[in-house]
């Protein structure tokens, strides 16, 4: 290899050399489309390094955070995978899990089966596989939400975390959870799935204490990329990257942005339901703001007619950090101008669903054409560029 590559541990590191983090949102089976920008980020990065075909985006980022669907995109990519291969592993799971069943479309009860998934993640990461394990080849950042608690969990490989190793009365070490059990929790959307019983302390002489957990897009971090930046920066995580323009690159990526319109028709009946979802909107749009504004960002986008670009406010002063932010406007005029073949307007609406297989072919290439047209190799600056073996 022309560059070195790091184990886990030293890309936890804080040693004063530049950190790269990856944040990867959730969206359900719209997490396809963060596959096809990812795969002009990873050709961009390969040819940039001069590598062959054992490049990978693990090798480069030095943490990997995923919410819901991208939590299980995550966990594949800090074991190592290529993109093509979890694009590959993302159509057939897809396919499985998400298959309608009349038998289940009853009020008050998940909508899919969670063990057609639950039986996939543990084919994916293995059942013996933990979050500590060494199959993960970097720092891997997970948002779960403990719904019995209220609090979200930023569940982390991180061996200098707090709770990465057992505590006392019998607590469960972060290191010692499966895997396949983190990223599952991550995924109990509701009403999509149920949700997810952990073990947090047990022992030979205690009754284990459990948690009920669902999916992290119910938490203000169905986007993880500011709960990524906290993490590697706040003094109580243990991480301790510096910040700023040339030390700290977050590159985050969607699923797509929903088009409003079309989901909140679906909830005419239930005005709870309509302001539950324009919260999460509410929230995306919050995170967005928030992270442009404490940034050096060549992706920078128009928040509002009112803010505009955001040109002209850094946050006291001085950005934080590089920030690149890919994603694609799923409103019918924006489809088609990326892609003209997708003419029919219920071809189009259909693409906002967060639960339909028959819409993955659309996304990925939605992604494609995204990433073909955003990514741009002067984006990544060449301080971030990874050391010489």
């Amino acid at each position: 290899m022309p560059y070195q590559i790091l184990t886990r541990d030293e890309h936890f590191r804080s040693d004063g050399r530049p950190k790269r983090i990856l944040a990867l949102d959730g969206g359900g089976l719209r997490g396809i489309l963060s596959l096809g920008i990812l795969e002009k980020v990873e050709d961009l990065l390969r040819d940039r390094h001069g590598s062959g075909d054992g490049f990978r985006l693990c090798h480069y980022f030095d943490m990997i955070a995923g919410t819901s669907t991208g939590a299980i995109i995550a966990a594949a990519l800090a074991q190592g995978r290529s993109v093509g291969e979890v694009r590959d592993m993302y159509f057939s799971l897809g396919r499985r899990v998400f298959e309608r069943s009349l038998l289940r479309q009853v009020l008050l009860r998940a909508r899919y089966d969670e063990q057609a998934l639950v039986s996939e993640l543990k084919e994916l990461f293995g059942v013996d596989t933990t979050l500590g394990g060494p199959e993960l080849l970097t720092g891997l950042l997970v948002v779960i939400k403990r719904l019995d608690s209220g609090s979200p969990w930023p569940v982390s490989n991180n061996p200098r975390g707090r709770y990465f190793v057992a505590g006392a009365n019998g607590r469960m070490g972060n290191r010692d959870y499966p895997l396949w059990q983190v990223v599952r929790a991550s995924t109990a959307a509701p009403a999509y799935f149920e949700p997810e019983t952990i073990t947090i302390t047990g022992g030979s002489d205690m009754s284990p204490v459990t948690g009920s957990f669902v999916d992290g897009g119910v938490s203000p971090f169905n986007n993880p990329a500011l709960q990524a930046l906290m993490y590697a920066s706040l003094k109580g995580y243990r991480v301790g990257w510096g910040t700023g323009a040339e030390r700290l690159l977050l590159v985050s990526v969607g699923t797509g942005a929903a088009d409003p319109a079309v989901s909140m028709a679906k909830l005419t009946a239930s005005h709870a339901l309509r302001a539950l979802k324009s919260v999460l909107q509410d929230c995306a749009v919050l995170q967005e703001t928030m992270l442009q504004w404490m940034s050096a960002s060549p992706t920078a986008r128009v928040i509002d007619r009112e803010l505009g670009e955001l040109e002209g406010d850094l946050l006291n002063g001085a950005p934080l950090m590089s920030y690149l932010r890919y994603n694609v406007d799923l409103r019918p005029e924006s489809v088609r101008s990326l892609d003209g073949t997708l003419a029919a307007r219920e071809t189009v609406t259909s693409l906002s669903a967060m639960d339909a297989p028959g819409n993955m072919e659309a996304l990925h290439r939605l992604g494609r054409l995204a990433g073909e047209r955003d990514v741009r190799d002067t984006d990544f600056g060449t301080v971030f560029d990874l050391p010489q073996a």
